[in-house]
């Protein structure tokens, strides 16, 4: 009996470390799936690693520049961005310019952070790709 007490104890902490998964939609900003990313990103548009740089040194979507969100904030659709960092100044000036953001899949709050923030501060095409590298590595699509 005490070793199955033992178990429960050990195993709630680990269920309840699961992370969250993201919304599924965020308002100003368009989802976007992997091919529609790759479109956008063939038409012009900016993709944005917004993962850690040593994960963007490793691999990362061919032709993206890395702008990392660094998050401090609660991983919440209602997340305090000011005790966030995220560097506005290396997205592109125009903000009618098209920007896709990735990180790391739906349980990566990162991009839709940044996402946020990029609507607020008044960029009008945002897109979040909401699947990320996973979902372009899976694609076979190119990386570097």
């Amino acid at each position: 009996m005490f070793g199955l007490i033992a178990a429960v104890a050990f195993a709630l902490p680990a269920a309840n470390a699961v992370a969250a998964m993201t919304p599924e939609s965020l308002a100003g900003v368009t989802l976007v799936n992997a091919d529609k990313a790759k479109e956008l990103q063939g038409k012009g548009g900016v993709m944005v690693d917004t993962r850690v740089a040593n994960e963007y040194a490793e691999a990362h979507i061919k032709g993206a520049i890395s702008v990392p969100y660094k998050e401090k904030s609660a991983k919440a659709a209602d997340f305090d961005a000011s005790q966030d960092s995220f560097d506005l100044s290396k997205l592109p000036a125009d903000k009618n310019a098209v920007v896709i953001m990735y990180c790391n899949a739906g349980e990566c709050w990162k991009s839709y952070k940044a996402s946020a923030v990029d609507a607020k501060a008044g960029y009008k095409k945002i897109h979040w790709f909401r699947g990320g590298f996973p979902e372009w590595k899976g694609k076979g699509y190119p990386t570097e």
